[in-house]
C-alpha cells in the first residue's frame, strides 16, 4: 500500500481545504476505498476523515427529508421515516450488504463506490477506468455482469449500489461543497455514462465534498418496493434490479417512478417505461410492454444476453407486486 497522511475533518469547509492537495481523497466508511487501496487500485497520498461531519436525519419543512452524508447505511434503512414513507429506500439499504458493512458505510460513500469488474480490480488487464487509454479486457473477456445499457466501447463496467437505484427512482437532490462554494445536483446527474472517459465516474469537480442527499415529498414514495436479482441470496452484487413505486387511482396509473440496477454504467433511470405506464391500466400486457420499450435499445456482450429479458421479466414482477398490494405505507 502506497504511503499517506491521515486528517479527521472538524467541518466540510476544513475538509475541502485539507482535499485541495494533491492524490488527497475523502474517507468515509471506508468498506470500498480501503479495499481498493489494498488490491493497488486507488494510490491517494492524503486520507481526509469526514465521517465524523453531518450523521443526522433531518426533516425538511415540505415533510421531505435531509440525510447528512455520513450517515450510516444501517441509520439510514432502519429510520421510521425511511421505512415508512420511502419503503424502497430501506429495502435497497438492507438488500445491498452485510450489516457489519452497513455499520460502516455511509450514504456518501456509497454513492461514490467504484465498479465490482473483475477486470477494474485486476492490475494484470487492460481496464480504461484504471488506466485511460489501456483497452477493455471485459469486452471479449468474461462480460455475464456486465453493462447492457448505455456502455461504450471504452467500458462495460456496472455501478454496484443497490441504494443509488432507489436515490434515482426517487427524484433525490446530492448537496455538495467545494473550493466554488455549495451547489446541488439532481441525483440523476450525479453519475456519468463512461463514453470515451469511463475514468470520469461522476459530475463532482475536483476536491468537491459530498454533505447531504435530500428526498423530496413524495407520497406515492409509501408504496414502493425494491428487488435485487443475484447469483445467490447472501450479499452478492445484483444481476438485474428494479426500484418502483407506483400510484393508482380509478383503474388508471396516475404516476410512476422506476429504476434499473446491474445494468448500466450508472443507476438506470426508467423514463421510457414511465411514460408508457403514466396514464395506462395497470395490468401484465401494459407492463410487459414499458419493459420492453425500455429495454429496445440494450446491447448485450456475448455473456450477458439473458440480462434482458430477466430486466423485462423483473419490471412486470414488480410492477405486479405493487398493484396487488394495497396503497399506503408498508417495509
Amino acid at each position: 500500500m502506497t504511503p499517506f497522511t491521515y486528517s479527521r475533518a472538524s467541518d466540510s469547509a476544513a475538509a475541502v481545504r485539507e482535499a485541495a492537495q494533491a492524490g488527497a481523497r475523502y474517507l468515509g466508511g471506508g468498506t470500498n476505498l480501503v479495499d481498493l487501496m489494498r488490491e493497488g487500485v486507488e494510490r491517494p497520498s492524503a486520507l481526509v476523515d469526514v465521517t465524523g461531519l453531518d450523521r443526522g436525519i433531518t426533516e425538511r419543512a415540505d415533510g421531505g427529508l435531509r440525510i447528512g452524508a455520513a450517515t450510516t447505511n444501517t441509520a439510514l434503512a432502519a429510520d421510521r421515516r425511511v421505512r415508512s414513507r420511502y419503503p424502497m429506500l430501506t429495502r435497497a439499504i438492507v438488500a445491498g450488504a452485510s450489516a457489519q458493512i452497513r455499520n460502516m458505510a455511509t450514504v456518501g460513500g456509497n454513492l461514490l463506490q467504484r465498479t465490482r469488474c473483475l477486470y477494474f480490480y485486476d492490475d494484470a488487464a487492460r481496464c480504461n477506468k484504471r488506466t485511460p487509454g489501456a483497452g477493455c479486457d471485459a469486452l471479449d473477456g468474461f462480460n455475464r455482469v456486465h453493462a447492457i445499457l448505455g456502455a461504450s466501447p471504452a467500458c462495460v463496467a456496472t455501478h454496484p449500489s443497490d441504494m443509488c437505484v432507489a436515490l434515482a427512482a426517487l427524484d433525490a437532490t446530492v448537496h455538495l461543497e467545494g473550493a466554488d462554494g455549495a451547489r446541488t445536483l439532481p441525483f440523476e446527474a450525479l453519475h456519468r455514462l463512461p463514453g470515451d472517459t469511463p475514468d470520469r465516474e461522476t459530475e463532482l469537480r475536483p476536491g468537491e465534498l459530498i454533505t447531504a442527499v435530500e428526498l423530496p415529498p413524495l407520497p406515492m414514495a409509501r408504496h414502493s418496493t425494491y428487488r435485487k436479482v443475484r447469483d445467490r441470496s447472501s450479499y452478492a452484487f445484483a444481476l438485474v434490479s428494479v426500484a418502483a413505486a407506483l400510484e393508482v387511482g380509478d383503474g388508471t396509473i396516475r404516476d410512476v417512478r422506476l429504476a434499473l440496477g446491474g445494468v448500466a454504467h450508472k443507476p438506470w433511470r426508467a423514463h421510457v417505461a414511465e411514460g408508457i405506464l403514466r396514464g395506462g391500466q395497470p395490468s401484465e400486457e401494459v407492463f410487459r410492454r414499458a419493459s420492453e420499450a425500455e429495454l429496445s435499445s440494450a446491447r448485450p456482450l456475448r455473456d450477458n444476453g439473458f440480462k434482458i429479458e430477466l430486466a423485462k421479466r423483473t419490471i412486470v414482477a414488480v410492477l405486479s407486486q405493487l398493484t396487488a398490494q394495497p396503497t399506503g405505507g408498508w417495509a
